[in-house]
């Protein structure tokens, strides 16, 4: 069997010439086999014939994928190696040839939206914004180039700034028209492709030899219907684009040539060039796609901060000239004495903030007993002034009074009788001094300052005692906000939850809009079909499998650690049945907003 093309006169181009090698050395080969006769009917025979598929260029498997729409066994058998056993080696390797075309077209349309976003988003700002991202945005070059063209512009005509709005703006609706068509073609064909899988899907579970060449043929078929659509967008390309270069080698798939497909089997060579073909046209497909995003791709983000960048290198370019004065290099011993100084600073604020905060926090905290014992010696020796006090008075009282004393008599009122005598005395100091009582009641008053003293005292200390650990505490803060700076810093670089696979709020926001494209998405369709419009709703269809599967690579993880996978992965699987009311698909993704943990609102979890 030889696959033609529509083109076989015109000669391939140089960058073909390996394709053409490996074409018809697996020519060859498939004629040598011809010679020797085997049994169509065998299972060893069936899995020669798709065999070559590990002789194509390498498959690069993502960690998740949609999932086929394929019965329930066979989707849960190639969902789960463990499993495999439930369907036959023949059906497993022509469900990773239709695994790698969806997952070929998943990844080119997710490179095609990611670009088509940036571009959006740059659409809805202002005027201003416009032009500072045609200027300041796109490089060095583009830099000095605006700058020029609107110095030259301002001295023309002074209609510098409005020409600049109208270069930014036709600059971004251009490359929105671009990746909107070659995502509208795109989704088309995945959605295409999606319901023949789902069409035919029983049929290749049950007898995959006989399935298998039909489905060949309908994917072949959908390939030329996308190369008429791209095409077209090609042909219609304008000529005065922005854009560098050119894309002028059309895009042309191999085409399968006419085939008895109601009577008997395909041969072995017939199949293995078919699905050499389907490989091939994937590889066309892929190349042609990633010449006219990288034209039409967002800048890079060294481009879009280069200022950023410059700033920062010059920056540390002068930091360097700096440094290098101050360095041994140049005679100097500046930078050693600073190395010896905030060496001795680190050492002094550990010490101070840290060692000695912590080291007194632990001597209060297991040292309770000592401090006790040492608390109770000093309430014993006011104890003692106290009692000293109490007998001076008592013996000074009686005597004065001339009657006895009861031993539990109160100071207070002994202090009276003391100052009141005390007052009589001092009305004749010098007598009072020679014969009378006035030095006693002086010894008495110093007794009572000394006791207030101690009592002052000893509670003073009971305070501090009581506030060291905070005093220890508000030493050691300095080091603790600094430690929660650090370990804040070394969090948020650690989650990263910038995309949707990410733990943080960031992330779980991302997720949540994810499904709600997916609603938006399903409800286009269904007003795309009751409007008769089949290639748009072919196209929301598609849309809504591509984002299925970023919220299926998004939410694998968190899922499986919850135990919501099995439940919510099926679900997902629902979502993209072609075949299920939009009704119930509408209240699917209601319910998984509001059931599973991954996609609830961060104010809600508990």
């Amino acid at each position: 069997m030889e696959v033609s093309s529509d083109n076989d006169e015109s000669p391939l181009p140089s960058s073909n010439v390996k394709a053409l090698i490996s074409f018809y050395s697996t020519y060859l080969r498939s004629r040598l086999r011809t010679f020797f006769p085997v049994s169509i009917n065998s299972t060893s025979t069936f899995l020669t014939k798709i065999a070559s598929f590990y002789g194509s260029p390498k498959r690069r498997r993502r960690k998740t994928c949609l999932p086929l729409p394929l019965p329930s066994a066979a989707a849960a058998a190639t969902a789960s190696p463990d499993r495999s056993s439930e369907i036959t080696p023949e059906a497993s390797k022509i469900f990773d040839v239709l695994e790698d075309i969806i997952e070929q077209a998943l990844q080119n349309l997710h490179r095609i939206q990611k670009n088509l976003a940036f571009w959006q988003a740059r659409a809805e700002g202002s005027n201003s914004q416009k032009a500072y991202f045609m200027i300041c945005e796109r490089g060095p070059y583009a830099f000095i180039n605006g700058t020029v063209q609107m110095i030259r512009d301002c001295l023309a005509d002074g209609s510098s700034i409005q020409k600049l709005h109208c270069s930014a703006s036709s600059h971004i609706s251009e490359r929105i028209s671009v990746l909107n068509s070659l995502r509208y073609s795109l989704a088309t064909f995945l959605a295409k492709v999606y319901m023949e899988v789902d069409r035919v899907g029983g049929d290749l579970v049950k007898d995959p030899a006989n399935s298998l060449p039909a489905l060949l043929v309908a994917i072949n078929d959908l390939f030329l219907n996308l190369e008429a659509s791209i095409g077209h967008f090609h042909a219609n390309r304008q000529s005065g684009s922005s854009v560098d270069g050119s894309y002028s080698v059309p895009l042309m798939f191999a085409k399968l040539p006419e085939v008895n497909q109601e009577g008997s089997q395909w041969t072995d060579c017939e199949i293995r060039d078919a699905v050499n073909l389907i490989y091939e046209n994937l590889r066309r497909l892929d190349s042609y796609l990633s010449v006219i995003v990288s034209k039409h791709r967002k800048p890079k983000k060294v481009t879009l901060y280069w200022m950023h960048y410059s700033c920062g290198a010059l920056g540390i370019s002068v930091c360097s000239l700096w440094l290098l004065r101050h360095s041994k290099l140049m005679g100097s011993s500046d930078i050693d004495n600073w190395i010896r100084d905030a060496k001795d600073s680190t050492i002094s604020f550990w010490n101070d903030h840290v060692e000695q905060p912590v080291l007194s926090i632990r001597d209060e905290l297991f040292e309770t007993f000592r401090k006790r014992q040492k608390g109770v010696m000093e309430r014993q020796e006011v104890q003692l002034t106290s009692d000293s006090l109490h007998r001076m008075l008592l013996a000074f009282s009686e005597q004065t009074v001339g009657k006895k004393f009861p031993e539990q008599a109160s100071d207070q009122e002994m202090l009276e009788i003391v100052m009141t005598r005390y007052e009589k005395e001092l009305m004749h100091p010098i007598q009072g001094l020679v014969g009378g009582e006035l030095v006693r009641a002086l010894l008495i008053q110093v007794q009572k300052l000394k006791l207030d003293i101690e009592e002052a005292m000893l509670e003073l200390d009971q305070i501090l005692r009581a506030n060291e650990i905070n005093f220890a505490i508000l030493a050691a803060l300095p080091a603790f906000f600094i430690s929660l700076i650090l370990a804040m810093l070394v969090r948020a670089w650690f989650k990263q939850d910038t995309r949707a696979e990410g733990r943080g709020r960031v992330a779980r926001i991302q997720r949540r809009l994810l499904l709600v494209e997916i609603e938006r998405a399903i409800m286009q369709f269904q007003n795309c079909n009751d409007q008769g419009l089949e290639n748009d709703a072919q196209c929301m269809y598609g849309l809504v499998l591509c984002f299925l599967d970023s919220l299926h690579c998004a939410v694998e993880r968190h899922a499986k650690a919850t135990g919501e996978w099995i439940c919510l992965r099926q679900d997902i699987i629902d979502l993209a049945k072609p075949g299920l009311q939009i009704e119930h698909k509408l209240s699917i993704a209601s319910r998984m907003g509001q059931v599973y943990d991954c996609l609830l609102p961060s104010s809600q979890r508990q």
